[in-house]
């Protein structure tokens, strides 16, 4: 069985999710009010990330944990329907190009799966349309049906993928060597390395001059 397994930001959305969620937040009718104060604690794990002092993945996990301890104490429901108000019309942004290509891997009958870093409730909004077979995202945690901001999220990035991926395909005969992967970060090469057809898309320049080298296919 062949699998085709895509990243989201950057990749099937153009955009930085997280830009997104600030954005929605500031102006959210109810919700804004917290805005300033998420804002404040945001800064010293950005700054610290901005002097090169604090590692980059350590740094989105912290952010995607901030934005999510602002809503301690909502009800499960209630963040979901959130993130899915907020994901709602995304899907008329997605890059055309990775969304052919997703379909195709469709028609043809491989096993798609969608792993990204980003809150599973969104995902599931934004490809809501698509049969694909795995998303995979940053679970909110749930103690007693309240969001439980005590325990840190588990963020979906760097080798966590290949896990996830590698649990979610337990089991099954993969012919990875005819599978495709696709991703837009030097973040997702570990993820593209495990397929014999790993796709940039539109790749940030570390990404691109592997992609270069070792002739993978770029899609811009």
């Amino acid at each position: 069985m062949r699998v085709a397994i895509f990243d989201f930001d950057g990749t099937l959305y153009p955009q930085e999710t997280f830009t997104l969620m600030m954005n929605y937040m500031k102006e959210h009718p109810v919700h804004s009010r917290k805005y300033k104060s998420f804002y404040r604690a945001l800064m010293k794990p950005y700054l610290a990330y901005k002097m090169k002092i604090y590692p980059e993945n350590k740094m989105k996990a912290k952010s995607m944990q901030l934005y999510l301890d602002t809503f301690k104490g909502m009800h499960q429901s209630e963040i979901e329907e959130y993130f899915e108000d907020m994901s709602r019309d995304m899907n008329k942004d997605l890059n055309s190009k990775v969304v052919e290509r997703l379909q195709k891997h469709l028609i043809d009958g491989d096993h798609v799966l969608l792993v990204s870093g980003a809150f599973t409730p969104m995902l599931n909004e934004v490809t809501r349309d698509y049969a694909i077979h795995n998303v995979i995202g940053t679970e909110i945690p749930v103690r007693n049906g309240i969001i439980d901001t005590d325990n840190g999220i588990y963020h979906i990035q760097g080798e966590r993928k290949n896990e996830m991926i590698d649990k979610a395909l337990e089991g099954l005969d993969i012919d990875w060597e005819n599978s495709s992967a696709y991703g837009d970060s030097i973040s997702d090469i570990t993820v593209l390395e495990m397929v014999g057809n790993p796709v940039a898309v539109r790749p940030e320049s570390r990404l691109k001059a592997v992609a270069e080298e070792r002739k993978w296919e770029i899609i811009w």
